[in-house]
């Protein structure tokens, strides 16, 4: 199973969209899918359709209380597309996994031999926090929303240095995949800048595929669909299927699922 991590410690710059949609799409392209939820706000999991009373076991059992993988994952409504959401209980992970040995590695050992699926994306809280560190000591690789404005540049400093950090204490296999610009608006000439300079410092490294600002992607959430299924010819799902097709062409050889 290939594990990519989607974080960036800047709120708002559309990690949870990008992990619900392009999950979506690697599911509807046939690959075995598991979405970890690992904000204590819970959106992914509101926004692909789980409901608060439907998560028994969640990301806070399978971290704290070291619950079995398989006990904590929900099926969704999208064939191919499995979750372990997040309650608000996840918001006390923290505190509590600092005395604990190993604490950054938990995720880590739940994941270990784990063959049922294609790929894992983890949807990371807007912190640098345990719970990140706990995602990307487990990731393969990482991919990171950056939205089209000027501090989203600091923020990107910010998390490349961190990566650098969890490469040389836990993780030394950990890559960056990609940089997914997000929230692009083509009539704000800020917007083509920052485009401009984020391309320029690391080239390649940036998607080609960019997510524009798009209402159908802001109105799926509410009705508990990712925008692929709510409106499949919207801007923004026509985006994260480019995006997806993309990142496919990116990961390692695929490795499939027994």
């Amino acid at each position: 199973m290939i594990c990519v991590a989607i974080a960036n410690q800047k709120g708002g710059v559309g990690k949870t969209t990008t992990a619900i949609n392009i999950a979506t799409a690697m599911a509807a392209t046939g690959w075995k899918v598991l979405l970890i939820d690992l904000d204590p706000q819970g959106n992914a999991s509101t926004g692909i359709g789980i409901g608060a009373n439907e998560r028994e076991r969640s990301s806070y059992d399978l971290l704290v209380d070291e619950a079995p993988l398989l006990e904590c994952i929900i099926p969704t409504r999208i064939p191919g597309l499995d979750v372990i959401p997040a309650t608000v209980d996840l918001s006390g992970a923290e505190v509590e996994l600092v005395a604990v040995e190993n604490r950054t590695d938990r995720l880590r050992r739940a994941l270990a031999g784990q063959v049922g699926y294609d790929i894992c994306f983890i949807d990371c809280p807007p912190s640098l926090g345990l719970l990140t560190l706990n995602a990307l000591a487990a990731a393969d690789t990482l991919l990171v929303p950056l939205q089209c404005e000027f501090f989203a540049l600091e923020g990107l400093s910010q998390l490349l240095q961190t990566v650098e950090r969890v490469q040389q204490r836990f993780n030394p296999d950990l890559g960056i995949v990609g940089v997914a610009l997000t929230m692009y608006d083509r009539r704000n000439r800020l917007t083509d800048q920052v485009a401009d300079d984020v391309r320029s410092c690391l080239g390649n490294l940036v998607f080609e595929a960019v997510i524009p600002r798009n209402v159908r992607l802001s109105e799926a959430p509410s009705h508990g669909l990712p925008a692929l299924v709510y409106d499949h010819s919207c801007a923004g799902s026509r985006a994260y299927m480019a995006l997806a097709r993309e990142l496919i062409s990116r990961l390692p050889e695929r490795r499939k699922a027994a």
